[in-house]
């Protein structure tokens, strides 16, 4: 191993070096945000290097230079062994990496924007189509409940109905409007 790199140009062993280095890093980085891994000992490597919080779209980061210095290396590596000149394995190099770091910037920002805060907003429920669970008194009577399907989950919420008859379980409802204390109020659909 030692005569092979000592054979190869200086050219080729700063390549050889960025490429090992940062893909042993990078493959790090990979593996502990595959588990969900917290680098609290390290500090928030990201931060230090954003420039502005409020940016969503980083495309500064350290994952995302150690993504560059990987494909640089390894693109670089791969133009030296097709003869390519020093300046074109460089310029090729260099977009390579840029591009690694702009698909990797991206591929961030969209899973970010995959996050669910899961609260239930009754809102969503109005004109949903459901069925009654429990007995709903009529004329506001009594209050009962109803599953409907809110923000894609089957949710068992309490209703009431100004129907003049009372809501039994298996009746289809829809549901009119949301009171300001979260009950719904509902109506049955005519067959």
């Amino acid at each position: 191993m030692e005569q092979w790199f000592s054979a190869l140009s200086v050219f080729e062993k700063v390549y050889w070096v960025t490429a090992l280095i940062s893909s042993a890093i990078f493959i790090v980085l990979l593996i502990i945000t595959l588990v969900g891994g917290d680098m609290d000992d390290m500090g928030d490597v990201d931060a230090e290097i954003d420039g502005d919080s409020g940016i969503n779209f980083q495309f500064l980061s350290f994952k995302n230079l150690m993504g560059f210095f990987t494909i640089f290396g390894w693109v670089g590596i791969a133009c030296i062994d097709k003869g390519l000149s020093t300046g074109t394995t460089i310029l090729v190099s260099v977009v390579c990496g840029l591009l690694m770091m702009a698909s990797m910037a991206t591929l961030f920002y969209y899973l970010s924007k995959l996050t669910s805060s899961g609260t239930l907003k009754l809102a969503n429920a109005v004109n949903a189509i459901g069925e009654v669970y429990l007995t709903i008194g009529a004329e506001r009577s009594g209050m009962g409940k109803v599953q409907i399907k809110v923000q894609g989950g089957l949710r068992e919420l309490d209703a009431l109905t100004d129907e003049k008859e009372d809501l039994v379980m298996g009746n289809v409802i829809r549901v009119k409007e949301v009171t300001d204390n979260g009950i719904l109020i509902v109506e049955q659909l005519k067959k």
